[in-house]
């Protein structure tokens, strides 16, 4: 059981604000749906979502984060449901029916963010009043992208997350659903990913890795390895263009220029909070970039990084 406690604190009195956790599934579902983007970065598309005649099943929420990655979700009824199967059952009907979802995202987005849909990580969200050692112990041998996020109400107005398990990295690779992904965006018929000619190679972060300095590379590994130190709760999100470091939210997100010499981040943090220095951080709150976050930190030196460590702390800890 979650030993989290919270405390009012009324002038001399101090009383403890009882939690309690939601019986009735249906109510939980509907308070997360409403407030998805708020709560957990995620844009809602769907409630109930059909996974037709020979799968008979109902997909609690569909949903598509800031990184443009597929989500499901599902709510747990009680302590004793295996909802980590019924939402790993899912997720390989997903992988199964690409197009699909995409469909769904174009008719609830646009054609734009369906073409943007990220197949590397999709993620499977588990929400639940609380979890047996034995989910905690299961998802942790299991190679696939789960969260475990806990929940509490707090009287009538306060909600508590807590996450209990994130993989410290997502990324899914497979020659099925890379085929599948190009085959959606082309419309035409999946073909071996081994044939994969991709027109955009030189933009992926692999690549631009692959062609950075020594220096570079390692200021890139600092930011990465300090990042994930911050907590355990830290995950890494490991996509085409940018590298996402997140809790419930991304924080910040990473890419690499070897022409420019330079990492460049992407935080989570207010630009109009802090005073800008030319060269090192820059408002891009209505700068179109890849990865999310609205303050870039530019850097081409291990002293750059040095004096970054504090806004990527400021980031982490929320802003």
């Amino acid at each position: 059981m979650s030993d989290i406690k919270l405390f009012h604190f009324g002038g001399a009195q101090v009383s403890e604000l009882p939690g309690s956790a939601m019986q009735v599934e249906k109510s939980l579902q509907v308070l997360f749906e409403a407030n998805l983007e708020a709560l957990l970065g995620i844009r809602f598309l769907a409630t109930e979502h059909s996974t037709g005649h020979v799968h008979g099943g109902r997909i609690d929420t569909l949903g598509l984060d800031e990184d443009n990655s597929p989500v499901i979700i599902e709510y747990k009824r009680s302590v004793n449901e295996n909802v980590i199967n019924q939402g790993l059952f899912y997720l390989d009907w997903l992988l199964d029916h690409c197009k699909e979802f995409q469909w769904l995202v174009m008719e609830r987005l646009g054609q734009d963010v369906a073409n943007a849909v990220d197949w590397s990580a999709p993620r499977l969200l588990c929400i639940a009043g609380d979890f047996t050692r034995y989910d905690e112990h299961a998802v942790k041998q299991i190679a696939r992208n789960i969260e475990l996020i806990r929940y509490r109400r707090f009287g009538e107005d306060l909600l508590m997350l807590e996450l209990v398990h994130v993989p410290k990295t997502s990324k899914l690779n497979g020659p099925k659903v890379v085929a599948e992904a190009k085959a959606i965006s082309s419309l035409q018929p999946a073909a071996d990913a081994s044939q994969d000619n991709d027109p955009y190679l030189s933009q992926r972060m692999s690549y631009r890795l692959s062609q950075s300095s020594a220096d570079l590379r390692d200021i890139y590994d600092a930011v990465h390895q300090f990042l994930i130190a911050l907590g355990d709760d830290v995950q890494v999100k490991e996509l085409k263009l940018y590298t996402a470091f997140k809790r419930l939210k991304n924080f910040v997100c990473m890419e690499i220029y070897p022409q420019a010499r330079t990492v460049t981040l992407f935080l989570k943090l207010d630009p109009t909070t802090l005073a800008l220095e030319s060269g090192f951080t820059r408002d891009v709150s209505n700068v179109g970039h890849f990865g999310t976050g609205d303050l870039q930190v530019t850097l081409k030196s291990m002293a750059d990084f040095e004096k970054a460590q504090p806004l990527l702390v400021r980031a982490y800890e929320g802003g």
